[in-house]
């Protein structure tokens, strides 16, 4: 899978850029992400990209028991929606694809019950966007309005 950049998604009510960066641990923190288990899982994820629209997979990277996931969205999706989805079908496939990885962890699931996620800004980072909202309505040479529209 190449890296990709995200768009802005174009709806009818609403313009949006949400890009979510997930991180699942294996369950037990199992070493179980060889580089043939991180193909089959890159695939898979490819897969799920076809059957949900409203799910992108910008990145993959996965280190030994756990995997990262940068995954753009639409907003109508919360991002516990969007990791369920991706969890539930990739350890089903991953047992069904790679059954040395069920024997390694001796159990009927592949992930740990949490994640992490963050989100990640196409343009701006967290302080130059604070600085924006706090100096709104306030004169100053730098000020430069957002357009959501152009």
């Amino acid at each position: 899978m190449n890296s990709r950049n995200s768009d802005y998604f174009h709806l009818s009510h609403n313009v949006s850029n949400l890009v979510y960066h997930f991180v699942c641990p294996a369950k037990y923190r199992r070493t179980v992400f060889s580089d043939d288990v991180e193909g089959h899982l890159k695939n898979i994820c490819l897969e799920i990209e076809l059957r949900y629209d409203y799910i992108r997979f910008l990145e993959i990277g996965a280190d030994k028991n756990h995997v990262h996931f940068l995954v753009q969205s639409l907003p109508n999706y919360a991002p516990s929606q969007i990791i369920k989805i991706i969890k539930s079908i990739t350890a089903r496939q991953i047992f069904l694809e790679c059954p040395e990885v069920k024997k390694a962890l001796w159990g009927a699931q592949f992930w740990s019950d949490g994640y992490f996620v963050g989100t990640v800004g196409k343009n701006n980072n967290e302080k130059v966007i604070q600085e924006y909202v706090r100096d709104q309505g306030k004169d100053c040479e730098e000020y430069h309005q957002l357009y959501l529209f152009k």
